[in-house]
C-alpha cells in the first residue's frame, strides 16, 4: 500500500512542479496577441497666433490612427492660413506605423505639401516615440522627384506644473537638400518653428491654452522670404485648443 501511495505521489509531484513553473511563467495564462482595433485622434495645435493686422495667422497640427498593437495606419495634417487667406506649411501625410521597441515606432508612407503653393509630393519614413524623460521625438525622412531629399525633426515635452496646468516646449526643425524658389525653400536647414504653450486641462480631453511663437527662416529660404516682401524671422503670440479622442 505505501508502494502504491509513493507511486501515486510521485507523478502528482511532477505535475505540480510543471504547473507552478506554467504559472511563474505566465500567471494570467498563455500570452496571446491582441488585434483588437483602436481608434485615436488629436488636435495638438488649433490655435490663432496674433502678430498684428495681416501678420495675423491661424495654424492647425493634428493626427489620427487606427489599427492594433502592432499594426496601425497613421494620418498627420499641419498648416497655416496667413491673413490674406494664403494657406502655408501645408504638409499631409499617411504612414504605416509598427513598434521597434517598447517607446519607439517604426513609420513609412508618404507626404503631399498641399497649400496655396505647388504641390510636392514625397515618400516618406521615420521614427516617432518617447525619449529618456518621456520627451516626445519624431525624426522623418523624405525622398521627392528628381533626388530631393528633406527631413523634418520634431520634440516636445509636457511639464506638468500642477494635475492641470502643463507647460509644453515645442520646436520644429526643417532641412532641404535643393532650393525650391517655387515655395520659397533654399536648401539647408530651412527653418525653425518653435513654441512655449501653457494650457489648462479642463478634462483630459479638452485644454485651452495660451503662449508665444518663433518662427524663424534660415540661408536661402530667408532669401527668398524677404525677397517675397515678407519677414524671414517672426515672434507671435497665440491662443488655442488641445483636444484628443
Amino acid at each position: 500500500m505505501a508502494m502504491a501511495l509513493l507511486g501515486l505521489c510521485v507523478p502528482c509531484g511532477a505535475h505540480a512542479q510543471e504547473a507552478a513553473g506554467a504559472n511563474l511563467a505566465a500567471p494570467f495564462g498563455s500570452p496571446v496577441g491582441d488585434q483588437r482595433v483602436y481608434v485615436h485622434g488629436a488636435l495638438d495645435q488649433l490655435e490663432g497666433r496674433l502678430g498684428g493686422g495681416a501678420d495675423n495667422g491661424f495654424r492647425w497640427e493634428g493626427e489620427a490612427w487606427v489599427g492594433s498593437d502592432q499594426n496601425r495606419l497613421w494620418i498627420k495634417s499641419e498648416g497655416e492660413v496667413d491673413g490674406h487667406g494664403t494657406v502655408s506649411d501645408g504638409q499631409q501625410e499617411i504612414f504605416y506605423d509598427r513598434p521597434i521597441t517598447a517607446y519607439f515606432d517604426l513609420q513609412g508612407g508618404a507626404r503631399y505639401d498641399l497649400d496655396s503653393g505647388p504641390g510636392r509630393g514625397w515618400a516618406a519614413f521615420g521614427i516617432e516615440g518617447l525619449a529618456p524623460y518621456f520627451v516626445k521625438v519624431s525624426a522623418t525622412g523624405y525622398v521627392g522627384g528628381g533626388g530631393r531629399l528633406a527631413a523634418k525633426l520634431m520634440v516636445a515635452y509636457d511639464q506638468l506644473l500642477t494635475n492641470r496646468l502643463v507647460l509644453e516646449p515645442e520646436a520644429e526643425l526643417n532641412i532641404y537638400s535643393r532650393d525650391d524658389p517655387e515655395r520659397q525653400i533654399g536648401s539647408g536647414v530651412s527653418d525653425l518653428d518653435a513654441g512655449l504653450r501653457l494650457r489648462y486641462e479642463i478634462a483630459r480631453k479638452f485644454a485651452p491654452y495660451i503662449g508665444v511663437t518663433w518662427q524663424q527662416k534660415f540661408g536661402r529660404t530667408a532669401d527668398f522670404v524677404q525677397a517675397a516682401g515678407e519677414r524671414s524671422s517672426d515672434v507671435r503670440l497665440t491662443g488655442g485648443v488641445r483636444a484628443w479622442f
